[in-house]
């Protein structure tokens, strides 16, 4: 009777320990989970470990990414895509609104799985391309901007989401990138991009790539811009030497 006894009290006794314990393996499951899904909004870049001329650049805010490749030395536009993104716990898929190649591929929808761990980036588990982040560098200028039209602005008609033509602006932590292109035909019309900075009133451009025409890499440009409302007035001499007036809406 008492071996009986105190069986049932062990049995009990375990039982507890199980019931207090399964919440917080739960939690840490669930926490696990969370984590892997914390794609935080940044620039990621990476060099190809069999090409150490091939860079990876992706952009990414709370919904927008952007990937580009280019190589540097000598230096070559490759390709680049883009577009609105939902994300689970371990996978990305992109809605392109853009895409370099797609005359070539088709391709109007992309889906990566993903690894983030130590702050080191994985697509696809693919070893040869492992991203880090790059430095944080918050600035006035940061999101993502739509051209509206040519200034001054005088109340003339506008583009904006709602038109199939854009020229997409995408600044964040001190990198930039313009990508013109249509979301009716996906027509590519090409794009740019490299650092930047921003303080004020002046903001200035140093090309990393361009697809159109890979001499202008290593140009440094200096523009003026203002801030009124949601617009980004943008003045200066474009690359070409010419001067120009741009508006900017800020896509929201």
């Amino acid at each position: 009777m008492a071996i009986y006894l105190y069986l049932r009290i062990l049995n009990t006794v375990i039982m507890k320990n199980i019931l207090i314990i399964i919440p917080f393996v739960l939690f840490g499951i669930a926490t696990g989970n969370s984590q892997q899904a914390n794609f935080s909004p940044r620039v990621y870049e990476a060099t190809e470990t069999n090409g150490p001329n091939v860079h990876h650049e992706i952009k990414v805010n709370k919904s927008y990414f952007v990937h580009t490749v280019y190589e540097t030395s000598p230096p070559k536009f490759i390709k680049t895509a883009g577009g609105h993104y939902t994300m689970t716990s371990d996978s990305l898929h992109i809605q392109l609104e853009f895409n370099s190649n797609f005359t070539n591929d088709s391709v109007s929808a992309l889906h990566y799985s993903y690894t983030l761990t130590d702050g080191k980036l994985m697509l696809n588990n693919n070893p040869n391309v492992v991203y880090t982040g790059a430095p944080s560098n918050s600035q006035e200028l940061d999101g993502a901007w739509l051209f509206a039209t040519r200034g001054p602005d005088t109340g003339q008609e506008r583009r904006g989401d709602g038109t199939p033509r854009k020229t997409l602006k995408f600044l964040l932590d001190g990198h930039f990138q313009w990508i013109a292109y249509n979301t009716e035909t996906m027509k590519f019309s090409g794009t740019g991009g490299g650092s930047f900075t921003s303080a004020d009133g002046v903001y200035t451009e140093n090309i990393g790539f361009f697809s159109r025409d890979n001499a202008r890499v290593g140009a440094v440009l200096h523009f003026n811009y203002e801030l009124k409302g949601a617009d980004w007035h943008h003045t200066g001499k474009n690359s070409k030497g010419d001067p120009m007036y741009e508006i900017w809406a800020r896509r929201e």
